[in-house]
């Protein structure tokens, strides 16, 4: 039974039917919710603009791919192996070259570690199987 301060209502139940469904002699009985009081309304976050933090990444180390002289490599096999791994056209190749040849050595680019490690691999590599002792090597930048 609802007792209310006028009246008392008497709930019937019937079988089959759920036990929040309860029916009284005027109709059924609807529960009442109060919306200001639901948990999942509330944002909690009283009015704060909040921004996600965001990661702090650092640029990858740079490498510089180096040419190193040697008095056996034929200058023109140098020129062939900057324009064909570094991308290099002819005057530039033969710019690097001559700094190589002059100098001692000469910088092809600068790269991130791993393509920096691929290059000095494959320059090393062709130079070997052309049989040249041209050596390829790299610094951090």
């Amino acid at each position: 039974m609802i007792r209310d301060s006028e009246k008392t209502i008497p709930l019937i139940y019937t079988e089959g039917e759920a036990f929040n469904q309860a029916v009284c002699q005027s109709g059924p009985v609807q529960p009442v919710f109060n919306s200001t009081d639901d948990d999942w309304e509330h944002d909690y976050d009283d009015g704060l603009a909040v921004e996600e933090d965001q990661p702090k990444v650092k640029p990858p180390k740079q490498y510089k791919v180096i040419v190193v002289n040697d008095d056996y490599t034929p200058m023109e096999f140098v020129v062939q192996v900057l324009m064909m791994f570094f991308g290099m056209d002819n005057a530039k190749a033969t710019r690097v070259m001559m700094s190589v040849h002059t100098k001692g050595k000469g910088i092809c680019g600068i790269y991130s570690h791993e393509i920096a490690e691929t290059k000095v691999d494959q320059v090393n590599e062709y130079s070997r199987m052309n049989q040249h002792p041209l050596m390829c090597i790299m610094e951090e930048a």
